[in-house]
């Protein structure tokens, strides 16, 4: 049932008026700082409030106006959005915790732009995730690119400047060149843009020639360059200049998340599973994806600081998503839509991890990691956790998708795309296995004791003053709440099993 509610508008809004409070009281730090937890707060309450009805299959829709004949600027929670939805405002209401401990420990400049920014970009997230037709998904979409730029450049140094600069050519690039391009397609095409189970082409596909098919569903799929795909990924790893606050919400969860949620948007509800498969997208899609899984995860092992082997990460895990939704197999599909909150919150747990690192250590590299664990021990065992979901070990959560991406390779047909995975778990372990290994198995170096001590020069320092995870609880805290969240739901992932299978129908 299609019910008529404010709630969808609210979600959007609670965060712009949560900004605006934010920069009103910029001088009173703790203010300011209760202003974005409690911001998070309520637009957590507002999502789930819609949770159960979407359970029982209602779908909650406002329109704002009409602009264009069949084009409407309108909002609808279904499904699909319901999961974007209640990650991303889940994973806020920590970070917003999480933020604190990070950004007062290293006196961080322009902190009221950050939770300003930061309020902001939820409010376009959650745009993308209750869009209802493409063209209001663009819009979101873009203006989410735009606020971003300032948390991706926060830090305002040269290195800074460019990373945020090739991220920003990036994906303005590819949304203007071949997401709008697409876009325009799709309405002349089929004469509406409105999102619609099983597509909106209807009968005017089979009047159309295959090419202009073809051509308009590329365009669209590289137009999202928010989701990593190759050769589009070089704005991720660019990206990791941010803070690690921003690169575990944004590069975690929102900004590569707002990607492949609208790849999947495209697959199910702009094409459909039926077209996709009579023009054989899905085969394309899938071979460009195990491309990208396979070559990124080489990249991860490469690297040995460790923000930037969780970035190449990202764009591995990213693809199983796509990939996922690409198979349009059940299982297949249904792994790809709950790999959304698998991944993360599994990957948000190893970020947030890493930035515990560097605030109580100021190491940044793995191969500086050595026995850290013995010094850090709850910072490393969620980073284990997320580090185990990653590679697919049960019970935690990453084990649920890849259990079912591989099911959804033996229905489709697909067994190459199985090789695929068992390749890409052989190699998830090789670049986070290593770094478990060094954090409880090695002796630590002397340098981790003098940055313990507080002395970054690893010249004499004062045991008195050594530095603890007790003295950090608003970082080691939220990384454990989100490594138990991990394996919670690898235990009991029916919530969002019932929620993608309402999307697949």
């Amino acid at each position: 049932m299609e019910i008529e509610s404010y709630r969808p508008l609210l979600v959007i809004l609670v965060s712009l008026i949560g900004a605006g409070l934010i920069v009103k009281n910029r001088d009173n730090p703790n203010t300011r700082e209760w202003c974005s937890f409690g911001t998070a707060v309520t637009k957590f309450l507002l999502v789930i409030s819609m949770l159960p009805g979407v359970l029982a299959g209602d779908t909650y829709t406002f329109q704002l106006f009409t602009f264009l004949e069949e084009v409407s600027f309108t909002l609808r929670v279904d499904a699909l959005g319901i999961i974007f939805a209640t990650v991303a405002s889940t994973l806020w209401m920590i970070t917003s915790v999480y933020s604190i401990g990070y950004m007062r420990p290293t006196k961080e400049k322009s902190q009221t732009r950050f939770y300003a920014c930061f309020a902001v970009t939820l409010s376009m997230t959650m745009g993308v995730a209750f869009s209802a037709n493409l063209v209001t998904l663009y819009l979101f979409y873009e203006m989410l690119t735009l606020i971003t730029y300032p948390l991706v450049s926060h830090k305002q140094t040269e290195v800074a400047y460019a990373g945020a600069n090739k991220y920003l050519f990036y994906l303005l690039g590819t949304s203007k060149a071949f997401l709008l391009t697409g876009m325009l397609m799709t309405y002349a095409v089929a004469g509406t843009l409105e999102f619609q189970s099983g597509g909106l082409f209807g009968t005017t596909a089979a009047e159309t020639s295959t090419a202009v098919m073809v051509t308009i569903y590329f365009l669209l799929l590289f137009g999202i360059g928010k989701a990593a795909l190759m050769p589009f990924h070089a704005w991720l790893p660019a990206a990791m200049v941010a803070p690690t606050p921003v690169s575990a919400l944004l590069h975690a969860v929102a900004v590569v998340n707002t990607g492949v949620f609208s790849v999947l948007r495209i697959i199910f509800h702009v094409f459909g599973v039926d077209l996709m498969q009579s023009l054989h997208l899905g085969t394309a899609t899938v071979i460009l994806t195990s491309f990208t899984i396979l070559v990124s995860s080489l990249f991860a092992m490469t690297r040995d600081n460790l923000k930037a082997r969780l970035a190449y990460s990202t764009v591995s895990q990213l693809s199983y998503i796509v990939l996922g939704g690409a198979l349009l197999s059940a299982s297949g599909m249904t792994g790809g839509i709950i790999h959304i909150a698998n991944h993360a919150f599994s990957k948000i747990t190893l970020f947030y991890a890493a930035g515990a690192i560097y605030v109580i250590t100021h190491k940044t590299l793995v191969s500086q990691l050595n026995g850290i664990g013995r010094k850090l021990p709850f910072t490393m065992v969620a980073f284990s956790i997320g580090a185990l979901s990653m590679i697919g070990v049960p019970p935690v959560s990453g084990f649920t998708s890849k259990w079912f991406l591989a099911l959804g390779t033996i229905e489709s047909g697909q067994l190459a795309v199985m090789v695929v995975l068992l390749t890409s778990t052989l190699l998830n372990a090789g670049y986070f296995l290593p770094i478990i290994y060094r954090a409880f198995f090695k002796p630590p170096d002397p340098e981790l004791a003098h940055a313990l001590a507080g002395d970054k020069d690893g010249g004499a320092h004062d045991e008195h003053h050594e530095e603890k995870e007790s003295d950090h609880k608003l970082l080691v805290v939220p990384l454990c709440v989100t490594a138990v969240i991990a394996i919670l739901l690898g235990i009991f992932p029916n919530l969002f099993l019932n929620l993608a299978r309402l999307v697949i129908g």
